[in-house]
């Protein structure tokens, strides 16, 4: 089963495909995507890997947490899910 990764303080220059080919050191890469900004369109410094299997994520946590690329330490572990998010707008609000 699909396990997918965060992957935190990447160069703003690090690309998807990148990211994708530097994660096959440890098995197959299901995707992989760094997050953009909507407005300026700028990398946001981090992305997501999805791994084929458990094993290989794993591997790639084991291999890639810690490691220093483009003079950033990465921060690698499994992703949590995305908690529902609110509108915005509280109907409790004080007048």
């Amino acid at each position: 089963m699909a396990k997918k990764l965060y992957v935190g303080n990447l160069s703003y220059k690090t690309t998807g495909d990148q990211l994708s080919e530097m994660f096959s050191e440890a098995g197959e890469v299901s995707s992989a995507n760094v997050i953009v900004d909507k407005m300026s369109g700028r990398s946001r410094g981090f992305g997501f890997v999805e791994m084929a299997n458990d094993e290989e994520a794993d591997k790639a946590i084991e291999m890639f947490n810690g490691k220093e690329v483009d003079g950033r330490r990465l921060v690698v572990n499994e992703a949590r899910p995305l908690k529902e998010r609110g509108s915005g707008f509280s109907r409790n609000r004080r007048r």
